[in-house]
């Protein structure tokens, strides 16, 4: 495949599978009480009654494929209607279907249902984004006149905030996947059909989603275990109907059932419907089984202001954990598409070194297609805002064993769709850490958003850590520090993450001495800026007055600085080497030092700060001086500051 190829494919904005790893749902396992809890505080009321005996076929389709209207088509042929959950930020775009065609849909007699605004992982999301993405699918869907009353969880990922959210939403119900028996492995213990009175209607199971490998004896077996055991409700998923083959890339979905397969199965199912009387099977939408009436739309929260300024990825070093079990970061999502199978792993040590953490994708079983990690595409909550016709520069560390790697990019449009929007050139493999840096072309005159990650797209291992991304219009440079200067990363990130603004003439001035005040704004500044303890000043010889007089008295309040015996701080007073490992030390809560970190001959055990300076070289923030001396006495000048304030975020990263 040449750079150009790769360029120019259409690549996935989502997981291919329904259900991310490690989420399979059970939740028939769950005490009957449990559920009959869930529901009473949901407020439910059980359906209209159905016959016993019964088995009820719904047909639905998930994700809102073009190739799902012959489908459709095919079905309201033979008088059987389907389900059709559509994600809002999908539609009107290539490849997928229209308002018009989901209008015909419902007045063909078929059912329109929500499926999230953009596919999203809706146990992995915060509560405002949670509510954004349920209850902003359904008003968009009712703002183009369709009928709205049914949900189906993306992923099948859902846990009790995402069930009372839809509840909140005015969903009457939400099918999940993955808890009636079928071929799938694991399932065998499972019921034979969900039960036409679902005991919580906010999670009705479903069989696994139908895929490729399914033929039309598998599907039809879904139908007539139930009709052999009692009945019951038998809601069957579909995502592509045809060949599944993207026409850009040319890459197949593998959630594809083949035309043949699929009007072999429906000509099937109608007959039984048909003639059946000893097992009678009835095809119906989720609403008719449900049977409630439609209720009010409710919106949802707005959307974050837009972040502009500084690192725009949030979780940069993903060293913070995902919500609810998630197996990524959070704010971080999984992606990919074609053949291939991706697993996710979060690994140690990570760039920084011992301390942090790294996320590491195997792609294996590679035929099409890539896999890659991405800022979570959502509606606000975490993907990094962009304004048009500004260009990105985006930086990321990275091992690649077993083949190249890239930046893969995303935008979001105004109407809440994610698109791929392009690729960078590659990367080299490498067993090393390496960093990765590219600049993005001007980002699309419709974007709001941008997710950018690096990908994988052969059987190989790629390890990635402290990614960065930075609108240029407000990147930093210093008139003093050319790129050939020793710590011009160091003092450039500094800057690009408002640490440090330099001075007015356009200058650092690496070479002078820090003095105290601008070394206590620079720790504020670097812990973001919080909120100050109120209290009364701290310092007699730091008035209100001064400059860095909230970063001072921060400093104080959280125990990292405790002024001299005269009971000033000194602002002006220069820092010693040996003072900004005390500094750096006590951020991070003055931890325990190992017996086995590193000594300078210049530093000992009688030093004031001989564990401080010891603690900093042992985590790598500090390597001392060619002659192996740590000179703590002298002065440190905002350059090495910066170096060192650099590699303790690489070692104790903020994570969100």
């Amino acid at each position: 495949m040449t750079l150009l190829q790769r360029n120019t494919a259409v690549s996935e904005p989502r997981h291919r599978a329904e259900r991310p790893p490690g989420r399979r749902k059970a939740r028939w396992l769950a005490a009957s009480t449990t559920v009959a809890l869930a529901a009473s505080l949901l407020g439910l009321t059980a359906p209209a009654a159905n016959a016993v005996g019964e088995t009820v076929v719904t047909l639905t389709f998930d994700d809102a494929n073009a190739d799902q209207i012959p489908a459709a088509a095919k079905i309201n042929s033979l008088g059987m209607p389907g389900t059709f959950f559509l994600p809002s930020g999908y539609m009107n775009r290539p490849n997928y279907m229209t308002t018009a065609q989901a209008q015909a849909l419902q007045a063909a007699g078929n059912e329109i249902g929500g499926h999230s605004v953009t596919h999203a992982d809706l146990a992995a999301v915060g509560p405002d984004e949670l509510a954004r993405q349920v209850c902003g699918d359904r008003a968009t869907l009712s703002g183009y006149g369709l009928d709205v009353q049914n949900f189906a969880y993306p992923f099948a990922s859902a846990n009790a905030s995402a069930e009372a959210a839809v509840a909140a939403c005015n969903y009457n119900s939400a099918r999940g996947l993955g808890d009636i028996r079928s071929k799938v492995a694991g399932s065998e213990t499972f019921p034979f059909a969900e039960s036409l009175t679902p005991a919580n209607p906010y999670y009705t199971g479903a069989p696994d989603q139908l895929d490729e490998t399914w033929t039309l004896a598998d599907i039809q077996s879904l139908v007539t275990q139930a009709q052999a055991n009692g009945g019951g409700w038998v809601q069957l998923t579909f995502h592509h109907i045809g060949t599944g083959i993207d026409p850009v890339s040319g890459v197949k979905d593998p959630l594809t059932v083949s035309t043949e397969v699929f009007n072999q199965f429906a000509d099937w199912l109608a007959n039984q419907e048909a003639t059946n009387t000893t097992n009678p099977v009835q095809v119906k939408t989720v609403k008719e089984v449900i049977n409630k009436p439609t209720k009010a739309v409710i919106a949802g929260p707005p959307a974050p202001a837009p972040r502009t300024a500084g690192n725009l990825i949030k979780n940069p070093s993903l060293e913070t954990p995902g919500l609810n079990g998630s197996l990524l970061p959070r704010c971080w999502q999984g992606g990919g598409y074609g053949t291939n199978t991706r697993t996710f792993s979060n690994v140690s040590p990570g760039h920084g070194g011992t301390a942090t953490a790294a996320q590491q994708l195997v792609v294996s079983g590679y035929a099409t297609g890539d896999g890659k990690l991405l800022p979570q595409l959502d509606t606000g909550e975490c993907a990094p805002s962009a304004t048009p016709g500004h260009v990105y520069e985006v930086k990321a560390w990275y091992k690649a064993v077993g083949g190249v790697t890239q930046f893969d990019a995303h935008y979001r449009t105004a109407q809440g769709a994610w698109v791929y929007w392009t690729s960078s050139p590659w990367f080299a493999a490498s067993d090393n850490w390496v960093q990765a840096k590219w600049d993005t072309p001007a980002v699309p005159a419709d974007a709001t958003a941008i997710s950018i990650g690096l990908n994988l797209f052969a059987n190989g291992t790629l390890t990635t850590d402290n990614y960065e991304l930075y609108d240029k219009v407000g990147v930093k440079t210093f008139t003093d520090i050319p790129s050939t200067f020793l710590f011009y990363n160091e003092i450039s990130w500094m800057a690009n993450n408002l640490i440090t603004t330099g001075y007015a003439d356009g200058t650092f001035k690496p070479g002078v001495t820090l003095d105290r005040g601008m070394m206590a704004a620079f720790l504020y500044r670097f812990a973001g800026s919080p909120a100050v303890p109120a209290g009364p000043q701290r310092f007699p010889d730091v008035p209100t007055t001064h400059d860095f007089y909230n970063e001072i008295q921060w400093l104080a309040s959280q125990n990292i600085t405790r002024g001299f015996a005269d009971g000033g701080y000194h602002p002006y007073e220069q820092v010693n080497r040996d003072q900004m490992a005390a500094f750096l030390y006590r951020m991070n809560g003055s931890p325990a030092v190992s017996a086995t970190a590193p000594v300078f001959p210049d530093v000992p055990a009688g030093n004031g700060f001989y564990n401080e300076v010891r603690w900093l070289a042992d985590m790598g923030i500090t390597f001392g001086f060619a002659d192996g001396t740590f000179r703590p006495g002298a002065s440190i000048n905002r350059d090495q500051v910066a170096a060192f304030i650099y590699r303790y975020n690489l070692n104790f990263p903020k994570g969100m």
